[in-house]
């Protein structure tokens, strides 16, 4: 229930995850403004159910995977709410099940728990090889009801003491255990190489560490006996919290508990490369790049609250991020499966980094793409690997982010252009719009920013070298990527966004074409929510040598902000 990624809760600046997933995000603030994440379903069935030439089946399982050799030929599906089974073919599939089911299925080689340290020369891996994984967690929300309410303990519910939760934080406060005990004030700002998660009673949310398997019990063949498992301690948790000392909760009441368990881990399939702790903390930058991470390599304790001596979870901690090649998103041995989510190609140690959402998702749009690049060139996804620029640079146009890559589109007669502006700030310059890279990093801010919004101040020219026809405009504006945006059901984390849009994003603004002394294409988007804008002219095209951006309004800055703008 909550959604993360690489931004780790505004622990590193600009790394929030753009493409599709933003999109998807900003719409959701434009509609949501108080962050209801029931509302979040609706935006995301919203954007699959009105996809043109996307087909969508809920209530859908996989029940046989057909293949002929190495290649899969179809998926036989039940559709249990319509009691329809489809037989669904294709020439590339995508395992996006996160338990790797289809690749199971298919016969690919899979990957379950940890390899040694010997294997991959990871510093963090165990000495021996295990099956261990993750557990699951079911979550919780309590409410303030701004008087006493009183909980009563179900019969069947765990009865828990302090000891048995010395290690698991569960009052009104906010701290971190390092390995040695020593508390860590987070509001000082202080930093840790290793420690363990940081543990935020925020009831709201429930415990993330309220989690059950991943040792002797098989995470997903278990799942049902691990549910009503959970249930007892979630409720046994709350039973101490609420009547077993002071916590602070006197006036919380338990208000909704989860009933289907949140998987972290399970199995992988294998691809032609494993991503390693190595890779991560190097901060490693392949040829292959389609995606990118940096939330932390956190290791959970299999068992989770089955093992309350232990520490429920420790975080490797890392400076910067790191990229995902593309031979790590197809099977090694399946010819045309694909995979996206958790159930990529890494080992254990280095999946602690790659299994949240938002690391899934800019993944997921690498991997969509590249499955269209396979039935363009009628090739198999490891084929693909020979047009791999062409992957990287559509990842790009497409406003992902790529770290060590910009755009080297031949095709944007922008990047030839001299560019100009009514006003500009130290270190913000017009020209930054086409340097090709669409977000501030590291010590570039990689945009234009106005030093006002009067019209003299806040406008952009992009002058062409001659007259040229023109189809197409693509604008990226700031839509402050540091900033907290994920949906979530905590308080502690909602509390951290904006209400509503971003205030540097753009609202209103005009674009302009012009060949010599004429305007030839005039138009005024107001009232936008999207970070990349894109602009489809006339189809015949439109002849021009100038194109103008005025920006009339934002969301809330002084200033207009602009990261990049592509001609077409």
């Amino acid at each position: 229930m909550h959604i993360v990624g690489a931004g780790c809760h505004n622990g590193k600046p600009n790394m929030h995850e753009s493409g599709i997933l933003h999109e998807l995000l900003l719409e959701n603030k434009s509609r949501n403004p108080y962050h209801s994440f029931p509302v979040w379903g609706t935006v995301l069935w919203e954007k699959v159910r009105f996809q043109k030439n996307l087909d969508m089946y809920l209530n859908t399982s996989a029940i046989e995977v057909r293949s002929e050799g190495d290649t899969i030929t179809s998926i036989l599906c039940y559709q249990s709410s319509t009691e329809t089974f489809y037989d669904i073919t294709g020439k590339i599939f995508v395992d996006a099940t996160g338990h790797g089911t289809i690749g199971l299925k298919a016969g690919a080689h899979m990957l379950r728990g940890s390899e040694s340290k010997y294997d991959f020369d990871e510093p963090s891996a165990p000495e021996e090889p295990n099956e261990y994984t993750s557990g699951s967690t079911i979550m919780y929300q309590a409410v303030d009801r701004g008087e006493p309410v009183p909980f009563k303990k179900p019969f069947w519910a765990y009865e828990l003491d302090e000891e048995y939760l010395k290690y698991r934080e569960h009052g009104m406060n906010y701290f971190a255990r390092s390995d040695g005990g020593h508390i860590i004030d987070y509001d000082d700002g202080q930093k840790s190489a290793e420690i363990v998660l940081p543990q935020f009673s925020d009831w709201s949310a429930g415990h993330w560490w309220i989690e059950l398997g991943g040792d002797y019990k098989d995470i997903i063949g278990h799942d049902e006996e691990i549910r009503d498992e959970l249930l007892k301690y979630v409720f046994g948790v709350w039973d101490h919290i609420k009547n077993k000392g002071d916590h602070g909760a006197e006036n919380y009441d338990l208000e909704w508990v989860g009933f289907v368990p949140g998987y972290r881990e399970s199995r992988r399939i294998k691809g032609d490369y494993m991503l390693t702790e190595n890779d991560v903390r190097s901060n490693r930058v392949f040829p292959d790049a389609v995606a990118y991470g940096g939330w932390p390599m956190d290791e959970h304790t299999p068992g989770g609250l089955s093992s309350p001596e232990k520490e429920p979870a420790c975080t490797l901690m890392f400076e910067g991020a790191y990229t995902i090649p593309y031979r790590s998103y197809y099977s090694d041995n399946v010819s045309n499966l694909m995979m996206a989510g958790r159930d990529i190609s890494s080992t254990k140690v280095a999946y602690g980094t790659i299994r949240v959402m938002g690391t899934c998702a800019v993944g997921g749009q690498a991997v969509g793409t590249a499955a269209a690049l396979a039935i363009k060139y009628g090739c198999k996804p490891r084929e693909v690997a020979q047009h791999i620029t062409e992957l990287q640079q559509t990842l790009l146009k497409d406003d992902c982010f790529i770290l060590g890559f910009s755009n080297e589109d031949e095709k944007d007669i922008a990047r030839q252009a001299e560019v100009t502006a009514g006003s500009f700030l130290a270190g913000c310059e017009p020209k930054n719009v086409i340097n090709g890279v669409s977000r501030s990093w590291e010590e570039n801010s990689n945009m234009w920013q106005s030093s006002s919004l009067e019209e003299k101040d806040a406008t952009l020219c992009i002058r062409l070298k001659g007259e040229r026809e023109l189809h197409q405009l693509r604008i990226t504006f700031d839509s402050n990527l540091s900033k907290e945006l994920m949906p979530s059901i905590s308080t502690v984390n909602k509390s951290r966004q904006t209400k509503g849009l971003p205030p540097e994003l753009v609202k209103e603004y005009t674009v302009c074409i012009l060949n010599g002394e004429n305007e030839v294409y005039r138009k005024t988007i107001q009232n936008n929510n999207q970070r990349l804008n894109v602009i489809d002219l006339p189809q015949e095209g439109v002849r021009g040598d100038r194109v103008v951006l005025c920006v009339k309004d934002t969301y809330g800055s002084k200033t207009a902000r602009v990261f990049e703008v592509r001609i077409y």
